[in-house]
């Protein structure tokens, strides 16, 4: 009979250590679980954060050399401009300078 009352006492012994190592085992669940949510929030953040500066470094780049293909297209264009109207008023100068001659010269 006192092995039979030791046994129960032995048994319900371990049911009740069972029980609180349950309720521990799910408070650190739910510990963890925050803690891997965090985590994942984390991560996202940071790879959204890589993802933004590239696209950022990708249009400054693409920025950067539209600017300089209008410069140059620009200098281009205005350096054509400037050798039309050279010559432009060069040939208005001649023509001026003709039509003093024919009027001042006697016929």
């Amino acid at each position: 009979m006192k092995t039979t009352k030791m046994l129960s006492i032995l048994l319900a012994s371990a049911l009740m250590c069972g029980v609180g190592v349950t309720a521990r085992a799910q408070d650190n669940g739910a510990k963890q679980d925050m803690k891997d949510a965090g985590n994942k929030t984390k991560d996202a953040a940071q790879d959204a954060g890589h993802a933004t500066k590239k696209t950022t470094k990708k249009a400054y780049h693409k920025t950067k050399e539209g600017t300089k293909k209008g410069y140059h297209e620009t200098k281009k264009e205005t350096k054509k401009a400037y050798h039309k109207t050279k010559k432009g008023t060069h040939k208005a100068y001649d023509k001026t300078k003709e039509g003093v001659h024919r009027a001042t010269s006697p016929d």
